[in-house]
């Protein structure tokens, strides 16, 4: 079984990033300058994140359109939207509770070689972005311009739908042409990622080099505990997503994650989920999900099914509360699990969002939010881990609620096989499944 060129060349950059960037850690002579060589790093894969921020809101907004121009009436919205929401607070619960179990099984902050931050000292993290009111008003657009500058993707859904819906309803010549426009516009933009994603490799170069540079390897020596741990409770999510989409899908799931490792590794390399959609949505097309369904739950998705970031909201709560020494009885940790549950419904475009709603909650149950310092010098490496598993769970999460919807195409399996070893052209110009 081979792996697509673009796979191969990403994993190569990742490791020749981590070799530059050790070589430049230990030959700088000190932090400032290992910081000024990681901010050259941090021009290839800034030029590359922005490539990708610029065909987000094209690419939502014209196949959200065109596939809600498809369903004819709100009710299949309302229903594929449901269906999709179902599975979001499933996958968030049970993410929430397996960073419970993991960080009661590991204790990961017990017995921690390294001095505890002062009890009152700033994390610097705006908690007050974490308002559900401020949310629920943020989420509808005023002007949807600003929101695609913005990159906005609930804002843009939400136009979206509605403009989209409008659309189907009419039945004149002008409607159907605006309707074919927008499918061309998909087809272009799909063509336009597949040219930005050939820049993935240098961006992916230029961010592992970077915070390696920044940080060391000997960062991940001193906090190997925590890493290990999380990412042993990652393993152990990614095992139980699997699974439930074994329980729909069938042995389909297992060649949904061969067409997505690609973007999976993307995803992990740059922390950045931005920099996977994109590319995920081209992959799903592939799988066979109709782009009705996968234009709709996977902008929703990535706004409310986090499911690495939950994880990490409990794990990171209690790795805090074990590193002072502070006792929480299972009561109170199932109290801290729901409230979580709710409080982090909220975070979709807040930065640093995992680390914000765990600043928020700590406080609640008198836990001191200066334990974040702990984690802020490695927590892109636990970033890595939760974008990926972010990546997966939403792959699975579309070609379920597909599925469910019976929305997935049948796909020849040895035609598959056949598109993804084509052979490179000489103008080293990567071939695209029509």
């Amino acid at each position: 079984m081979k792996m697509n060129r673009l796979t191969t060349m990403i994993g190569i950059a990742m490791v020749l990033g981590v070799i530059v960037g050790y070589a430049c850690n230990t030959l700088a002579g000190s932090p400032a300058e290992a910081k000024e060589i990681a901010g050259y790093f941090g021009i290839l894969t800034d030029i590359f994140l922005r490539l990708i921020k610029m065909i987000i809101a094209p690419l939502v907004f014209a196949t959200l359109v065109a596939g809600l121009a498809g369903m004819g009436d709100s009710k299949t919205v309302g229903r594929i939207g449901a269906k999709a929401l179902g599975w979001f607070v499933g996958a968030s619960f049970c993410s929430l509770l397996l960073g419970l179990v993991f960080a009661n099984l590991l204790q990961p902050g017990a017995s921690l070689a390294v001095p505890l931050p002062e009890v009152g000292s700033a994390v610097n993290l705006k908690t007050s972005a974490l308002n559900l009111k401020d949310f629920i008003t943020h989420v509808f657009p005023k002007n949807i311009f600003e929101a695609m500058a913005a990159n906005e993707i609930l804002q843009i859904l939400v136009f979206a739908v509605f403009f989209g819906l409008a659309l189907g309803h009419l039945h004149n010549q002008t409607a159907r042409s605006l309707v074919c426009t927008m499918e061309e516009i998909v087809h272009v933009m799909l063509k336009v990622t597949d040219y930005v994603m050939r820049f993935a490799p240098v961006g992916v170069f230029g961010a592992v080099a970077g915070i390696i540079t920044t940080n060391g390897l000997g960062m991940l020596t001193v906090f190997g505990k925590l890493l290990i741990s999380f990412y042993l409770a990652l393993g152990a999510l990614w095992l139980l997503l699997i699974t439930a989409g074994y329980f729909v899908l069938g042995k389909d799931v297992f060649r949904l994650l061969k067409l997505v490792r690609g973007p999976m590794l993307v995803g992990f390399s740059t922390a950045s989920s931005e920099s996977v959609y994109p590319k995920l949505m081209e992959q799903l097309e592939k799988f066979g999900i109709k782009n009705r369904v996968t234009s709709f739950v996977l902008p929703l998705g990535y706004s409310f099914n986090l499911d690495g970031s939950m994880i990490y909201t409990t794990f990171a709560a209690l790795f805090v509360a074990q590193a002072y020494g502070i006792e929480l009885s299972l009561g109170t940790q199932i109290t801290m699990l729901l409230v979580l549950m709710v409080s982090s419904k909220g975070i979709a475009g807040v930065p640093r969002a995992s680390l914000v709603v765990v600043a928020a909650v700590l406080p609640m149950f008198n836990l001191p939010e200066a334990g974040l310092l702990l984690v802020l010098g490695i927590d892109h490496f636990l970033d890595m881990g939760r974008t990926v598993t972010n990546v997966l769970g939403n792959a699975i999460a579309t070609s379920v609620v597909a599925k469910w919807e019976n929305a997935i195409d049948p796909v020849d399996d040895a035609l598959a096989d056949a598109d993804e070893a084509l052979p490179v052209p000489d103008d080293g110009i990567v071939p695209v499944a029509a």
